[in-house]
């Protein structure tokens, strides 16, 4: 099967390569012209191609729309002018035969304006397209994920390069920064929440070992690593901000990919209706699972569909519906695993069925030329299902028989309304609030008798007499937030934010108020100093939140009902200094002080901090708002932006992360690796006429400290039937050891001489030196001893892409 695979691909790339010719090829360059504060369209905008002569370029007209025909292909440098506004450029825009390009850009109006001249600035190529982001904020494209060896195509793999942002782990792409639990984080879809955009995720985590976002349909979109503006909430550590782009609403367009890990895809768009730019984009991705790198045995199967279709302008405004759903499962045979599988046991079989899903409708009401408004409805969906078969085996080791041990199926929908209005007063003044209301509807299923001691087995048949009941929730709740922020700009390189944030629970009937704030300065044209601060609030997953304990025997009662919003005060200041026209060296500085953690009222060292890296949650009950937490640290980034044919990247970040629970003894937490760090470099060398196509040769390596862990008490577990008893005086005082991976791909871009055609290949090799990291540390049950598990070693993952 695996042989077939890799024939498809070499037979595609061949097809590839008789595309190579000696014409040259030019495309078509187009986009639109905004305000960046009111977005309304800038008519008479000037963009042209750096370096041309004669001068390719165009105006925007009175839509603020813009078209540039006989564009080269390869790499390209756009100037961007208007009177009034500062200027930018926009740096290595790739050109390709098979697609035309869209540019969407946002200029900021001068406080310092002369009336009949071009103000002219440095391009902030590494600046948030939110502005109202003063510090910790990336920006991150289509070409980044697609670019940088051993991302798998996956958005979330690719924030690993960034400073301050950890994932030691390759069977899952789970987010830490800045020591920050994953759970802490947010992901927005087109400003809609949602749980999570992964396959094979559970109810409350985030992360997941496949990632369901398509990479073909972002536009460029933001990262928040800490003390965010005022229009994010219910998050304390960061933000993915996720935007899908709009189809060509000129021409059809066709996307093919094949990848070793993503799978197979096609996408399609085009246009609706030329007459008023309206367009459809839609997406179906199919995993070829057998080829993956997952780091068990079991095949995991997954498919997923994303789509947005934009209506156009009408005299009512400009509606979007867009989508995202998925769905994945695994069958794990216990008679064919063996014990070295990161997640499965050979004891047992294993069931597991997921489903995730968004779908909303966006409306943008302009109401003056300085105001819009903008209105979206969302209805998201989280599903999942574990059914575990325990073997019955003999003397000889034989499965004789089984019996179901645990049923475990949670869904969550989320029902939202948001709505926030934009307003800019001059040049100087604007204004962003707005609302976000969000109906969760919790069902919750879980009963268990797999390793139980309290369960008696009387008729001696090796199996649990009957189950106990965990968690039978069918509950609803209301989390309402609010936001305003300002920004006041004193001048050209001085700026200040300020705002706040609110939110309401309705089942804790709990309120949370939180201030912002920020300020950057260019105080020299290349050196620039930031700071920021955030009070930030967030509530208590469901599966915590509803958990029933058991009280006394047979009664079970929702004993987390009261916990109240978890908070955390980030401060941070930053330093910007341009090396050159293409080089940046930044600096941050970092603070969080996290209280009102949920810990268990008895002494304990358990701490909802460190929930978050695994597929389940912990079961305990009683938990009281009463732990504390604090991640501080610094976090060092040198970068190349990419011109004249390579690029590099440098990030280091040293950091120290703690925690206390309610035995009241500071310990570190469970994602304390205190470093981090990532080297990045890749090279292009241009080959055919006029350089249209190109060699690629991209590089990774990535080093952490070892994450903490809590032993496992050998004596008590075998006590306990088998089931995994850790020493909890003792938690998170060892370490794994460090974590450490090299990647290296090699890939060739082509774009057909004759043809709106264009193929990308390429084959990256990922831990080249077949590094087998530690993943846990576990209770074996058919050792019958505490044993090492390993994470998966070399794996060569390869891409074909097809654009015409």
């Amino acid at each position: 099967m695996k042989n077939l695979h890799f024939k498809i691909l070499l037979t595609f790339y061949l097809t590839a390569a008789s595309f190579i010719g000696l014409a040259q090829q030019t495309q078509v360059v187009k986009g639109k012209i905004n305000d960046a504060q009111a977005k309304y369209p800038l008519i008479g905008a000037a963009i042209f191609l750096v370096g041309s002569d004669p001068v390719i370029g165009a105006t925007t007209d009175v839509e603020g729309n813009f078209r540039i025909e006989n564009v080269p292909i390869g790499r390209q440098n756009f100037s961007v002018q208007y009177i009034g506004y500062k200027s930018i450029t926009l740096p290595n825009v790739l050109v390709t035969a098979g697609k035309e390009v869209v540019l969407n850009v946002d200029l900021e109006e001068s406080v310092e304006k002369l009336q009949e001249v071009v103000v002219t600035a440095d391009a902030e190529k590494d600046m948030p397209i939110n502005e109202l982001a003063k510090v910790s904020a990336r920006t991150f494209s289509l070409e980044e994920v697609t670019r940088f060896s051993g991302g798998r195509n996956d958005v979330a793999r690719l924030a690993t390069t960034f400073a301050g942002v950890s994932a030691p782990n390759d069977s899952r792409n789970d987010i830490v920064v800045r020591g920050n639990s994953p759970n802490g984080l947010l992901w927005r879809i087109n400003g809609i929440p949602i749980a999570t955009t992964n396959h094979f995720a559970t109810l409350g985590t985030t992360g997941g070992p496949v990632n369901a976002l398509n990479t073909n349909l972002l536009r460029t979109s933001d990262f928040l690593t800490g003390a965010f503006p005022a229009e994010y909430g219910n998050a304390n550590s960061a933000v993915f901000d996720v935007q899908f782009r709009n189809g060509n609403p000129d021409k059809y367009e066709f996307t093919g990919q094949m990848s070793a890990y993503s799978g197979l895809e096609f996408m399609a768009e085009g246009p609706l209706s030329k007459k008023n730019g309206s367009s459809f984009l839609a997406s179906y991705r199919y995993g070829v699972a057998s080829l993956a790198a997952t780091g068990t045995s079991a095949i995991p199967f997954y498919q997923d569909l994303s789509f947005k279709v934009n209506f156009g302008e009408s005299k009512l405004g400009k509606f979007e519906l867009f989508g995202i759903g998925g769905a994945s499962r695994i069958d794990f045979k216990g008679d064919d695993i063996d014990e070295t599988d990161l997640f499965a046991n050979p004891d047992q079989d294993a069931y597991v069925d997921n489903q995730l899903g968004l779908i909303g409708l966006s409306h943008l009401a302009r109401i003056s030329q300085n105001t819009y408004l903008t209105t979206s409805i969302g209805v998201s969906t989280t599903h999942n299902q574990y059914l575990q078969d325990n073997l019955i085996k003999n003397e000889q080791g034989e499965t004789t028989g089984l019996f179901r041990a645990t049923n475990v199926e949670n869904r969550e929908n989320r029902y939202t309304f948001t709505s926030n209005l934009t307003h800019k007063f001059n040049a100087r003044w604007s204004l962003k609030a707005g609302v976000l209301s969000e109906l969760y509807d919790v069902n919750l299923f879980t009963e268990d008798r797999d390793n139980r001691v309290e369960i008696p087995d009387n008729n001696n048949d090796d199996i649990p007499d009957f189950f106990i009941p965990i968690t039978d929730i069918n509950d609803t709740y209301t989390l309402t937030q609010t936001y305003a922020q300002a920004e006041y700009k004193f001048s050209d390189d001085l700026s200040a934010t300020f705002g706040a944030h609110s939110q309401y629970h309705d089942f804790t009937e709990d309120f949370a108020f939180e201030p912002r704030a920020g300020l950057s300065w260019q105080f020299k044209p290349n050196q620039r100093l930031s700071a920021a601060y955030g009070y930030h609030a967030q509530a208590a997953p469901s599966p915590i939140l509803f958990y029933e304990e058991e009280t006394s025997p047979g009664v079970y009662e929702r004993t987390n009902s009261d916990l109240e919003f978890m908070y955390s005060n980030h401060f941070v200041v930053g330093y910007d200094r341009n090396l050159g026209p293409d080089w940046r060296l930044k600096t941050e500085v970092f603070y969080q002080s996290l209280n009102n953690i949920p810990v268990e009222s008895t002494p304990s060292s358990y701490s909802i901090i460190n929930e978050g890296a695994d597929f389940v949650f912990d079961q305990r009950g009683s938990l009281v708002n009463e732990g504390t937490g604090t991640n501080y640290g610094i976090e060092l980034t040198l970068e190349k932006f990419f011109s004249k044919g390579y690029y590099l990247l440098m990030t280091t970040s040293a950091f120290d992360s703690r925690y206390k629970g309610s035995d009241g003894i500071e310990r570190n937490t469970a994602f304390n690796t205190q470093f981090v760090y990532n080297a990045l470099f890749g090279k292009e060398w241009k080959f055919g006429k006029n350089g249209k196509n190109a060699w690629t040769f991209d590089t990774k390596f990535t080093t952490s400290g070892g994450r903490p862990y809590t032993p496992v008490d050998l004596d008590a577990t075998r006590a306990n039937l088998g089931r995994e008893v850790r020493m909890d005086n003792i938690a998170f005082s060892e370490r794994y050891g460090e974590y450490a991976r090299w990647d290296v791909k090699f890939g060739v871009r082509l774009n057909s001489s004759k043809k709106n055609i264009s193929h990308q290949f390429f084959i990256d090799l990922q831990n080249v030196t077949n590094r087998k990291n530690e993943f846990v540390r576990r209770y074996n049950e058919v050792t019958d001893n505490i044993n090492l598990v390993e994470q998966i070693g070399f794996f060569p993952d390869v891409m074909y892409r097809i654009q015409f």
